[in-house]
């Protein structure tokens, strides 16, 4: 399969690329940073650089054109301010999404966020990415035109993958590892009877590939 991920330089997206190369996958990944496109290669990947933040609709989908799948794995990242979750954790995922339609890519995968709700409230900058997160969530699932899945990973951490984790519509909270989310990802990958499930994700006892197969269908 040929999948293009958004945020291609992200953490969990250079694993998503290594383990989706590795399997003989073709992963490509955008990125803003010219200078970014050697990691992208070393971790077997084709470097695309594109800025959601300018880019039309036309130019996201002129890449997508001909890809198996879609992975908005993009952020703001921690350091950025508020105006920043609204450019890229909202604007940016929708404007994916309406790539992805546009050129006929169904199976969509969205890297979100545990607790990420349009309404939820208060003001603080971690309020507005949760709120933001939100409402990309919403307009995604919104689309009869995409194969979905959300999902929602809790507490990331570097710490090494276990490969056991907790997956569901309602795990609690949670730490989870990189390196897990990103192996969960590629289970979801290649298994599209998860479409239109929204799925929280932490550390836990069952093994990615069997936990990825008990929500299949559900």
């Amino acid at each position: 399969m040929r999948i293009v991920i958004a945020g291609g330089h992200g953490q969990i997206a250079l694993r998503l690329e290594r383990l989706l190369s590795a399997a003989g996958h073709e992963p490509a990944g955008l990125i803003r940073n010219p200078e970014q496109a050697d990691d992208l290669r070393a971790a077997g990947a084709e470097p695309v650089v594109l800025d959601l933040e300018s880019a039309t609709v036309e130019m996201v989908a002129a890449v997508l054109q001909g890809a198996d799948a879609a992975v908005f794995a993009a952020g703001a990242g921690p350091g950025s301010g508020t105006a920043r979750k609204d450019t890229v954790d909202r604007a940016a995922a929708v404007l994916f999404a309406d790539a992805a339609e546009r050129a006929g890519v169904r199976r969509y995968i969205v890297v979100s966020s545990m607790g990420a709700d349009s309404a939820h409230p208060g003001d603080e900058v971690f309020d507005i990415y949760l709120r933001a997160k939100g409402a990309a969530d919403d307009s995604v699932r919104a689309r009869e035109g995409l194969d979905w899945t959300i999902l929602r990973p809790g507490s990331l951490t570097n710490d090494a993958g276990t490969g056991l984790v907790r997956l569901g519509a309602a795990t609690g909270r949670g730490p989870i590892s990189r390196d897990d989310v990103a192996a969960v990802l590629a289970e979801l990958l290649d298994t599209p009877a998860t479409a239109g499930l929204t799925l929280e994700l932490i550390s836990g006892s069952t093994p990615v590939a069997v936990a990825v197969k008990d929500m299949a269908g559900n």
